[in-house]
């Protein structure tokens, strides 16, 4: 009768339109993973004009790594700070090779100089030019032969107001 995933980003598909009583058919089905790491689960129902078994689910599940490991992802100076440079880290994951990353700041009021520490990770220095004025910056980490782009942010806030 029909077949269909449990959302969008999982498509499936039968081979033949009609399978006959105690026949066999094979359905395909295409996982598109996007951004998403971690452990996936999807599923396929199945519904055949079978009484006694009307509808069958399909279990599809994966564990997808992630390539890096950014922390923090978000570094800020209170307005008037100090405009000391801020470390975020960077770690490949396991399953992945990446011997070096580019760094750009959506802004020029932020300067960003990666370091190379070995055994699969970075550290990012992150320096405001000033902190008098309240900006921020998104940050594209992007690592060698890869078309992934990971973010983080960096931002002059505001100073706590005292009473």
């Amino acid at each position: 009768k029909s077949v269909h995933a449990s959302c969008g980003c999982t498509t499936a598909q039968t081979q033949k339109d009609e399978v006959p009583p105690g026949g066999s058919g094979e359905i395909t089905a295409t996982f598109n993973i996007g951004d998403r790491t971690g452990t996936q689960v999807k599923t396929v129902t199945v519904e055949t004009d079978e009484p006694t078994n009307p509808k069958t689910v399909l279990t599809l599940r994966t564990i997808i790594p992630q390539q890096l490991e950014i922390s923090p992802n978000f570094v800020f100076w209170k307005q008037g700070d100090k405009p000391d440079p801020k470390t975020i880290t960077v770690k490949v994951g396991k399953e992945f090779t990446v011997k070096h990353i580019k760094v750009t700041s959506s802004s020029p009021d932020f300067q960003t100089k990666v370091e190379e520490k070995g055994n699969g990770e970075f550290k990012i220095d992150v320096e405001p030019k000033e902190t008098n004025n309240l900006v921020a910056s998104t940050l594209t980490i992007q690592p060698e032969d890869s078309q992934k782009i990971f973010y983080a942010t960096a931002r002059i806030t505001n100073s706590p107001v005292v009473q």
